[in-house]
């Protein structure tokens, strides 16, 4: 799978691609990471990607033009080195605005984004972008909760970490991705101790340590919660 991410700060996620699951996803060859840096594609001299909104008011908005261009290269260029899998959608690329107004992303829109063979992911800044990148060039806005990040690099980060675990052969044990929160909507895991048995008086359920399996399945599905 690739992940293609436009930005004006693509080194930003050097750092957390560059350890632990993610790492070992890009090494194996099953996902791709790009992050592209807007300021290449603009239009003007002095690689501006902002500029004031029309009719007036606070801050700086994203011009449409680089965005649209570098859609157009990714497009353009986009021969994905990964084998294609069989999705079932007609179109094998997605493209994402991260917006305070998008759609709430849930555990259920990883799911139905890891059907797909790459993905576009467009971080916004500033006071926001041009809203005719929404409204012709994105196939839908994103919002990661309700609040205000400085920019869409964070929520890029979020959708390719849990995109990312979901893919065949990705996490250790398979049944990480399956019996863990969210797997179900409304469902959380339950709780989880390691040893030492003891600790600071803190005890571990002793049904945990009684080898009964049957007791612990039980022990578990009891101490699974649903949302608080």
């Amino acid at each position: 799978m690739r992940f293609d991410i436009l930005t004006i700060f693509p080194e930003i996620f050097d750092s957390y691609f560059g350890e632990s699951i993610i790492k070992r996803a890009k090494e194996s060859g099953t996902i791709e990471i790009q992050a592209h840096n807007l300021r290449d594609y603009t239009e003007n001299k002095h690689r501006n990607i902002d500029d004031t909104p029309y009719g007036g008011g606070a801050g700086m908005v994203m011009r449409v033009e680089p965005i649209f261009n570098c859609i157009n290269a990714i497009k353009k260029s986009s021969v994905i080195s990964l084998p294609r899998r069989q999705t079932g959608n007609q179109s094998s690329m997605r493209t994402i605005l991260f917006s305070a107004k998008g759609k709430r992303y849930t555990q259920k829109d990883a799911e139905r984004l890891a059907k797909y063979d790459q993905l576009i992911l467009i971080c916004g800044r500033y006071e926001g972008v041009d809203e005719r990148v929404a409204q012709n060039i994105v196939d839908e806005e994103i919002s990661v909760g309700d609040f205000v990040l400085t920019g869409g690099e964070i929520p890029a980060m979020l959708v390719v970490d849990s995109v990312t675990r979901l893919l065949p052969g990705v996490l250790g044990n398979e049944e990480s991705a399956v019996y863990e929160s969210h797997s179900q909507e409304g469902y959380l895991e339950h709780a989880q101790y390691s040893k030492p048995e003891e600790f600071n008086g803190w005890k571990v359920p002793e049904v945990l340590l009684g080898g009964n399996h049957k007791e612990i399945e039980k022990w578990r599905e009891n101490n699974a919660g649903g949302k608080k």
